[in-house]
């Protein structure tokens, strides 16, 4: 089953539990509260794994609810608790502000210098087709540098990069910093590198309003690219650092167990949830993680998918400072042979 038809069906799946009686909130600052909560507490995926006890969130918010409150003084609040989750993928948005958890990556060095790549490893002259850039280091080894799975970078176009590589050595994936996107376009570049239909992993839907209310996990699958186009089948480095987030997380978690694919870098910030959309009474719309997505050995993968043994690198600073990522370097032995 292709996760793009999973997630089709997510806000099926997802209405068709609710079907028991819908309350009706009052459009004050107490009534969207309680909506906001209540939203969170039938349907947010992640209550158990992040040992969230979120009776004890609403005793601890619902206090500061007051009837007198201006909107944004409920938005402070509200945005306050939903922090409580840790969830890169739950926001509340209003006509003024939006939410945002920050503390997935904002705790963690950076680990990327774009124009420290650009200018000491290439000197400006990278390649640049659609959203990618690439080029080959003076090792004989491929960089291929893919910002986010937002933008779909196009069969023909990985065609073309992967031809110009072809007499690499290996080859780096770059997506450091890529925080998200489309997971067609995750499967599109993963097509690429496995070598048989490949178990991606699992996802679990809600069946009910109980926290523990899941379905089996179904199995979901990636088939080799077709149509003629190339596939790659010399060793590979996916590069990532704590930026690396949502999609490009996933597809991480997938070629970790491809063969000769060696994940370096830092371990990525995470957010396997799948997200889903709400509104409350006064029309703030929630975001929030609704399904989870396993890898295909049956782990969740919110809390971030670490390095392959002895591949966890960070970005020297001092080193940046004479024009060396130590990370692509530490890439670059392994593809050279050198690990």
């Amino acid at each position: 089953m292709k996760l793009l038809r999973i997630a089709v069906l997510l806000p099926i799946l997802l209405f068709s539990v609710s079907c028991h009686d819908i309350q009706d909130w009052a459009d004050d600052p107490e009534g969207n509260f309680d909506a906001l909560w209540t939203i969170l507490d039938e349907h947010y995926c992640f209550f158990e794994e992040k040992g969230v006890n979120w009776d004890a969130v609403y005793a601890k918010y619902r206090p500061q609810i007051v009837p007198e409150m201006t909107q944004r003084q409920l938005f402070a609040v509200c945005a306050a608790m939903l922090d409580e989750l840790r969830d890169g993928h739950t926001n509340l948005s209003s006509a003024f502000n939006t939410s945002y958890y920050t503390k997935w990556w904002s705790d963690y060095p950076q680990d990327y210098n774009e124009r420290l790549v650009e200018q000491y490893y290439f000197n400006f002259r990278l390649n640049h087709v659609g959203a990618a850039t690439y080029g080959i280091l003076p090792e004989n080894i491929g960089y291929f540098r893919y910002p986010s799975f937002s933008v779909a970078l196009g069969e023909g176009n990985v065609d073309h990069i992967l031809a110009h590589m072809i007499v690499c050595n290996g080859i780096i994936i770059d997506i450091r910093d890529n925080g998200g996107g489309d997971m067609t376009n995750v499967e599109a570049l993963a097509a690429r590198f496995i070598r048989e239909r490949t178990l991606a992993g699992y996802i679990s839907h809600k069946t009910g309003p109980g926290h523990g209310d899941f379905s089996k996990p179904y199995a979901y699958y990636y088939e080799p690219a077709g149509g003629g186009h190339l596939l790659w089948r010399k060793p590979v480095v996916v590069l990532t650092n704590r930026s690396t987030f949502s999609a490009a997380n996933n597809f991480v978690s997938i070629m970790k167990y491809v063969p000769d694919v060696y994940i370096v870098g830092a371990t990525t910030g995470g957010g396997s949830g799948m997200p889903f959309s709400s509104e409350i009474p006064c029309g703030w719309g929630v975001r929030f993680s609704a399904c989870s997505i396993l890898d295909c050995m049956g782990n969740t993968t919110e809390f971030g998918i670490s390095p392959s043994e002895g591949c966890a690198v960070g970005l020297d600073p001092l080193a940046a400072l004479d024009g060396r990522d130590t990370m692509l370097d530490f890439a670059v032995s392994i593809l050279a042979g050198g690990k």
